[in-house]
């Protein structure tokens, strides 16, 4: 699902852009069958999965065209939050439900906070002060701004979010040890969470790092269509992106503090059977690398080796400031 909004809305003119009717997007929706072609001929067994992303894309679209229609012609801040929140409920959905691998209790809420939070903030500083809406809640100015303020955070929280639930199983032997011999709360996450937060902002930080050098970007080739001026349209691009790697920055680490917490409680203990492993079609299995919650074997090898590194760490350890052992036997 995509929540993306098409950013030519910004600076379309009347006399600028070229109308477009139901047939045109027709034509262009015959292009799929190139796609569907070549899954064919190579055994892909993709065909299914491109025709639905077709419809999906076509419905979404439209919807969402005439919702936008509605909510620009109010131009009321209660309409404009009210798509807001949706939108940033429709993309804590899409991580909690579809995207992620593994999922926790609350993980809808999580990404909600992270995602609509950040993409809010971001977006309000930068409408009132980066790009001069006035008022900044404009709905024809601000609902598109956020849209890829808000798609871009999602990704960037589902990406931190799957690594952080995958680190802790994977790395269940570590984590128990730190614990073991004295670690904190924050001792035990904080390299798991950095590891996290550091995959989710790279795709941010390449995209950034290559626009103007591989590809037009879209906001700005769609301005350049609409009639803008070449260097608005790339000043407005400008401030997008930087825009968005904020947003992406603040809603990974708020995302992947808030996860690590939960798998790793205040006393401070390593709570595995509480992550679920997410089944095709978006079901719950139990147990994380677990069956019925009870861990499955690791290697002995990797168990060994960070016994020795965390013993060496925190040695004089064993037991928390509180005197309350962290080792079970």
């Amino acid at each position: 699902m995509s929540l993306s909004v098409d950013t030519t809305l910004l600076m379309i003119s009347g006399d600028g852009a070229i109308p477009l009717t139901w047939w045109n997007v027709a034509i262009a929706a015959l292009m799929l069958l190139v796609a569907v072609c070549v899954s064919s001929a190579l055994r892909l067994r993709l065909e299914q999965q491109i025709i639905v992303a077709g419809a999906r894309c076509f419905i979404q679209l439209t919807v969402l065209g005439l919702v936008l229609k509605r909510v620009f012609a109010t131009e009321s801040p209660v309409y404009v939050l009210a798509m807001a929140g949706a939108l940033g409920g429709l993309a804590a959905m899409e991580v909690s439900r579809w995207r992620s691998k593994r999922t926790v209790k609350g993980l809808f809420w999580i990404a909600f906070f992270s995602i609509f939070g950040s993409a809010m903030l971001v977006g309000l500083v930068g409408a009132t002060f980066a790009m001069n809406f006035d008022p900044p809640l404009k709905a024809s100015l601000f609902i598109p701004v956020l849209g890829m303020v808000l798609s871009n955070s999602m990704v960037g929280v589902s990406l931190g979010i799957d690594s952080v639930l995958a680190s802790v199983d994977t790395r269940r032997d570590t984590l128990e040890n730190m614990l073991c011999f004295g670690a904190s709360r924050w001792e035990a996450v904080r390299p798991i969470a950095a590891e996290a937060a550091r995959t989710a902002m790279l795709p941010s930080i390449t995209s950034a790092s290559i626009t103007g050098l591989i590809a037009i970007p879209g906001m700005m080739s769609g301005q350049i269509l609409s009639g803008a001026k070449v260097m608005d349209a790339a000043r407005y691009q400008q401030v997008i992106l930087f825009l968005i790697m904020a947003s992406v920055a603040l809603g990974t680490a708020v995302s992947v503090i808030m996860v690590s917490f939960v798998v790793i409680d205040a006393q401070p203990k390593l709570r595995p059977e509480l992550i679920h492993l997410r089944a095709a079609g978006g079901n719950k299995s139990s147990g994380s690398g677990s069956t019925g919650g009870v861990a499955t074997p690791r290697s002995g090898l990797s168990s060994r080796t960070s016994t020795i590194v965390h013993l060496k760490k925190w040695k004089g350890g064993g037991a928390s400031e509180d005197g309350r052992s962290h080792c079970s036997v």
